[in-house]
């Protein structure tokens, strides 16, 4: 039976989304599969800005950070109104599948939009690695790896003026993504929302490194643990030790993705499309043991992700 889908990507973009499209559309076309983009997220559907894929469509994407679909923040699909308009956008077009590729709050209205009986499928797509159910999100890597490059360089001029750099990195409710930089980039503390910190022994571990001649130091900061800039003054009031503070902000969100959040999008997009030749509706395609399985997405939005027991045991080291 010849099928309909649409794609749609959707909240913060995530390096390896080019490639989950282009996996999605080259596996749906030999499945004989029609499919359509849907322009600007969410809002795309609403305003009904559609457009025709095929293979050549999407030729030469894979290495490329960002969504060639675009992507927006739609307040007006968390509506009735504009979940209406969604909906009649996908039944005029006569849309059998809608594949959602994009974060938790993407996920959350993918499975309101399944409640006006059309079929989803998810897709995992986030720096923040915060979905529930899977291992890994698409991006994630590609967001570590980008993060201590710079951190890497941050150490340089550190070293080079004594100094303590607070390197802030996204994080606003989960520290996943703190925690594998500030392991990789050998940071001396790590600082995340699950853990609270204590500044006391933060400005004790720097004291005892001053007595050592140790004078830099890098402390890596989940943007969900407060001001920066207010525990950098309490650190150099406490210590004398002159502090900078460095916010990574939206160079995490860009760049090629790594080769790892390239293979993991093509294998999560084709993962999806076998699941919409099958049948399987209103499911999310996750990683568990670095096997490719699928949910019912009612699972995954009503799940919470807990770091790995094991990676916070060695943050609550590093953040003393």
């Amino acid at each position: 039976m010849n099928k309909k889908i649409a794609i749609v990507t959707s909240g913060g973009d995530a390096p390896g989304m080019n490639a989950c499209i282009r996996a999605v559309v080259r596996r749906a076309e030999s499945c004989g599969f029609e499919v359509v983009g849907v322009m600007n997220g969410y809002q795309g559907l609403i305003d009904e800005t559609l457009i025709k894929m095929d293979a050549r469509t999407v030729s030469g994407i894979i290495q490329h950070g960002g969504t060639i679909l675009k992507s927006s923040r739609c307040a007006e699909i968390r509506t009735p109104a504009g979940l209406s308009k969604a909906v009649r956008t996908l039944k005029k077009n006569k849309i059998d599948f809608l594949v959602v590729i994009g974060g938790d709050g993407s996920i959350k209205a993918a499975e309101r939009i399944s409640k006006y009986n059309i079929s989803v499928v998810c897709i995992p797509a986030s720096i923040d690695n915060d979905v529930f159910g899977t291992d890994e999100t698409i991006g994630f890597d590609t967001a570590i790896d980008t993060a201590v490059d710079a951190i890497d360089k941050i150490r340089d001029t550190a070293t080079s003026f004594d100094r303590v750099f607070i390197v802030e990195v996204m994080g606003r409710e989960h520290g996943f993504l703190a925690a594998e930089i500030g392991l990789a980039s050998g940071a001396e503390f790590v600082l995340v929302p699950e853990i609270k910190y204590e500044m006391n022994k933060i400005v004790d571990e720097l004291k005892k490194d001053q007595k050592k001649k140790k004078t830099s130091a890098v402390i890596v900061f989940a943007e969900g643990c407060g001001d920066a800039k207010k525990v950098a003054k309490q650190i150099l009031t406490l210590t004398g030790i002159d502090v900078k503070v460095s916010n990574l902000g939206y160079i995490q969100r860009g760049g090629n993705p790594s080769a790892r959040s390239r293979n993991l999008a093509s294998r999560f997009g084709s993962a999806a499309v076998d699941l919409i030749s099958t049948g399987c509706k209103n499911r999310v395609v996750v990683l568990q043991k670095n096997e490719i399985k699928s949910l019912p997405i009612q699972k995954v939005i009503s799940g919470k992700k807990k770091i790995d027991t094991k990676t916070l045991k060695l943050v609550e080291k590093l953040a003393v």
